[in-house]
């Protein structure tokens, strides 16, 4: 395979820098660097070929690397237009991967680029939010026979799976991994917490301490991002539509109300629900002055970009990744990173710590699929708790932190009925 002449990139003359990135984030990837000595020795993937749709940056890079090193023909492209990173790009074409992506490609070129990953016929495919797999159950239904199953990285992207399921024309199985514990506890807690205030930061420049965050969702990446929101010293809001979670939201000492009101008081606003339209005219009418919004989602389509467009009398960028909408009556509120992924579009995503741990799950799970799929069936399945444990047990040992083990005594007693 000749990935230059194979691949669509904007420049490998960018090769050097990306090369330098993915190494950084390898130094600080321990648990997928221990996959990886596994995968060089088992060849879990040997003669197979895998499509990958993932924000295309250093730590994504690394995971496309350890699939490699167990044997796959690996082509990826981006799952974001303006997350893919194009010395990234340039670095894995060097590395014998072949590659279909640019950053900020227009609609047409990212579609394009999807569809090409795809035409490679692969037998796994890691997606992130349902791209590859709409893909394959609609248009390009003639590139479904091959494809044994694959893991998917989002909540959005679990969802779209769960609705093929539910109607009975999911074609193979698919690894819930957004679902396992080592990626909501930590990878969307600590993960996007961390990250979308990076991406906010170095954005605005502005300061947050003060300030009220209005958080729309208090899901894992809501409590994260609501949690680094206090810490930086803003005042938080919570916005939701389960009654559960607006308790807890409650009693982890967040104020809780409709977005209706929420959104006359907020200075920021994170959007984290993987639905559309969750701040819209009506919220954008009663906005104050100044106000900021982004969206740590999944799609572009949290904050409602067409009406904001519409009541706008004006818009410029006023500086990268921030857009000016001015209203009618001269209240001026700024959009930021076009309201994709704040954390990606405008920053450099999860830490490696992080992304670690949920890029090992993404492995092994594509590696037990490989095992598993005759006998799995046409299903979207949660990553088995073994290898969740797994993963945990080699991050434990990274840090060199050891934890007890029961007895003999404390099993028996565990097991029985009896005191």
């Amino acid at each position: 395979m000749n990935t230059v002449s194979e691949s669509i990139v904007k420049d490998m003359s960018l090769a050097h820098s990306g090369h330098l990135k993915i190494d950084w984030v390898k130094e600080h990837m321990p648990v997928l660097n221990r996959i990886r000595e596994r995968f060089e020795k088992e060849q879990p993937f040997a003669g197979l070929k895998v499509a990958i749709s993932l924000h295309l940056e250093a730590k994504t890079a690394y995971l496309a690397k350890v699939v490699q090193a167990g044997g796959a023909e690996v082509t990826i492209t981006g799952s974001n237009p303006l997350s893919t990173q194009d010395d990234i790009c340039a670095a894995l074409v060097e590395d014998g991967i072949r590659v279909f992506a640019k950053y900020n490609p227009d609609p047409a070129e990212y579609k394009e680029h999807l569809i090409k990953t795809l035409e490679t016929r692969p037998d796994l495919i890691i997606d992130d939010g349902g791209d590859l797999v709409t893909i394959l159950h609609s248009e390009r239904r003639d590139l479904l026979s091959q494809v044994r199953g694959g893991a998917e990285e989002t909540t959005t992207g679990i969802l779209r799976l769960k609705a093929l399921e539910k109607e009975g024309k999911l074609e193979f199985p698919m690894v819930a991994v957004n679902d396992a514990f080592c990626k909501y506890l930590f990878d969307n807690r600590y993960g996007t917490g961390q990250s979308v205030w990076d991406g906010i930061n170095r954005t605005t420049n502005l300061v947050v301490a003060g300030k009220t965050v209005v958080v729309a969702g208090y899901g894992w990446c809501g409590k994260g991002v609501a949690m680094r929101a206090k810490g930086l010293g803003a005042k938080v809001i919570v916005t939701e539509i389960d009654a559960i979670k607006a308790v807890e939201a409650y009693m982890d000492g967040f104020e809780v109300m409709p977005m209706s009101e929420a959104a006359k008081h907020g200075d920021y606003f994170v959007t984290v629900t993987g639905n559309r339209d969750v701040i819209r005219k009506e919220h954008f009418e009663v906005m104050k002055d100044g106000a900021i919004l982004s969206n740590a989602g999944h799609f572009d389509v949290e904050v409602n970009k067409v009406e904001l467009g519409a009541l706008s009398t004006s818009k410029r960028i006023v500086r990268k990744d921030i857009e000016e909408f001015v209203m009618a009556d001269g209240r001026k509120l700024y959009l930021l990173a076009e309201g994709r992924l704040v954390n990606l579009a405008a920053g450099d995503g999860h830490p490696a710590e992080i992304m670690d741990m949920t890029f090992a799950l993404q492995a092994v799970s594509l590696a037990y699929v490989n095992e598993q799929y005759k006998n799995i069936g046409k299903k979207v399945l949660n990553v088995p708790y073994e290898l969740d444990a797994m993963v945990a047990q080699y991050k434990l040992e990274a840090l060199n932190i050891g934890i007890d083990k029961l007895t003999d005594e404390q099993k028996a007693y565990l097991d029985s009925w009896v005191e």
